[in-house]
C-alpha cells in the first residue's frame, strides 16, 4: 500500500487518471495491488471511479488528493470511510431521495442527454458558526458529486443571513423550506430559460422586449 502511495504521487499525480491494468503494470508480480490502492481510502485519499465523476471510463479511476502520507512511521491512521445500509436510507430519506444540489430524482434522465441521474451518499465539508469544521453527508447525484467534491458549506453565513430577513421575507423562507420544495414563478423561468440560449437567440427575446441587440 505505501509503494502504490508513492506511485500515485510521483507516477499519476493528483487529478491523473489510471486504470486497473496501468496498477497491475506497475507492480508485476504483485497479486491484488488494485486492492491496496482502493485500500488508501480509509487513510483519507480520494481515488474517485465513475461512480463519483461523470466523466471517468467504466474501468477508469482518477487520483483527486493525497491523504496521509502512509510511508511515514507513525503517520497512518486509519479513518472509517464507510458507510452503514441504515445510515445510507437515513440520508436518503432526510434529504427526499433527491440531489440536494440540482433536485434531480434516482432514474431520472438529465435535460440534456439521455443520460440517468443515480443518487448516492456525498461527504460535505460544513463550517460551523462556532469556527469549526464537520464533515457531514449529504445525497447527490452522479454528476454534482464531481463539481461539489471541493465544495465547503457555511452554515455560520446561511443562518447569519436568515437573521437579517425582514417579516415578508422570513416568511416566504419559511414556507420554502418547511416544504423543502420552491416554486419558482412564470418570469423566474422564462429568465432561467432566456440566459440559456446562444447570443443570436437572446437577441430576438431583446427584440420582442423592445430592446436594442446587445
Amino acid at each position: 500500500m505505501k509503494r502504490a502511495a508513492l506511485w500515485l504521487v510521483a507516477v499519476v499525480g493528483e487529478d491523473g487518471t489510471f486504470t486497473k491494468e496501468d496498477v497491475k503494470n506497475a507492480f508485476p508480480g504483485i497479486s491484488q495491488a488494485d486492492r491496496r490502492v482502493r485500500d488508501l481510502r480509509d487513510y483519507g485519499w480520494r481515488i474517485a471511479t465513475h461512480r463519483e465523476d461523470a466523466t471517468l471510463g467504466q474501468h477508469q479511476q482518477r487520483f483527486v488528493a493525497q491523504g496521509q502520507p502512509v510511508w511515514e512511521r507513525g503517520k497512518a491512521t486509519k479513518e472509517s470511510s464507510s458507510i452503514t445500509d441504515t445510515q445510507r436510507r437515513k440520508v436518503l430519506t432526510a434529504d427526499g431521495n433527491r440531489c440536494r444540489s440540482c433536485g434531480i430524482t434516482p432514474g431520472q434522465i438529465y435535460a440534456d442527454s439521455f443520460e440517468t441521474a443515480q443518487i448516492d451518499i456525498a461527504r460535505r465539508k460544513v463550517k460551523l458558526p462556532n469556527g469549526t469544521a464537520s464533515v457531514q453527508h449529504i445525497a447527490e447525484c452522479n454528476r454534482c458529486r464531481v463539481g461539489g467534491r471541493s465544495l465547503e458549506a457555511d452554515l455560520g453565513a446561511v443562518l447569519g443571513d436568515v437573521s437579517k430577513l425582514g417579516g415578508l421575507q422570513r416568511q416566504t423562507l419559511t414556507d420554502w423550506v418547511a416544504a423543502d420544495e420552491r416554486e419558482f414563478s412564470l418570469v423566474e423561468r422564462v429568465w432561467a430559460d432566456f440566459r440559456t440560449l446562444p447570443a443570436e437567440s437572446r437577441n430576438k427575446v431583446r427584440e420582442a422586449l423592445g430592446l436594442p441587440p446587445a
